[in-house]
């Protein structure tokens, strides 16, 4: 699409026209809105009636029969044509869309990108640096549900009970020791554990 314009831009003509009829919508919906003009033109001396050319409804609304317009005409397609400076203002408009297409990319990307750190740190660090700890879920179970869930536990280091939040995945089946389940300390966040459920725990080879 951008590349259609930019050559439309190259190749287009500059053109006047005689108006043989406005179509302008009524004047209290006249603001921002489009109307259209029916012209006569000639271009590489072949006469042309062309009918629908867009431009500003305020500007429509000004041209009666006979009055003059200019037009930009592509070579290639001659039967098509443009209003002049309905048809610039537009492509100065269009002229901002790929950087801001690019902007957003831009802010897309880095969004991506801290969603896959903010993931990292609270699926993956756990694992390969936080302590391994038997944890007590303070209500006898695990919550119940579906996605990630949190809950309040405990576990003892040196004899001190140590209170945490946990986080679990109530529809993996979670390694346990009796009442207790392996769960791994995030080391950022000593108040925090992930419970580590039986699949990733045979993956990390740690149990068979």
């Amino acid at each position: 699409f951008f590349v259609e314009e930019q050559r439309f831009a190259a190749r287009a003509e500059e053109v006047a026209a005689l108006v043989a009829r406005s179509h302008v919508p009524p004047a209290s919906d006249r603001e921002d809105a489009e109307g259209t003009l029916d012209v006569l033109y000639t271009f590489a001396d072949v006469e042309h009636s062309v009918s629908g050319v867009r431009t500003r409804a305020d500007f429509a609304a000004g041209m009666g029969h006979g009055s003059q317009v200019m037009l930009l005409v592509d070579p290639e397609h001659p039967g098509m044509p443009r209003e002049a400076a309905h048809a610039r203002a537009r492509a100065s408009r269009m002229g901002w869309l790929p950087w801001g297409m690019a902007l957003g990319a831009l802010v897309a990307a880095a969004g991506f990108g801290w969603e896959v750190r903010r993931l990292w740190r609270k699926e993956v660090v756990p694992l390969r640096l936080g302590a391994l700890v038997w944890l007590t879920p303070d209500d006898g179970s695990l919550p119940e549900g579906k996605g990630e869930a949190e809950f309040p536990a405990h576990y003892f280091r040196q004899d001190v009970k140590q209170p945490v939040r946990a986080r679990c995945r109530p529809q993996r089946a979670p390694v346990r020791n009796g009442g207790k389940v392996l769960a791994a300390v995030v080391p950022s966040e000593p108040g925090w554990c992930r419970v580590i459920d039986e699949e990733l725990a045979r993956q990390l080879g740690w149990v068979r």
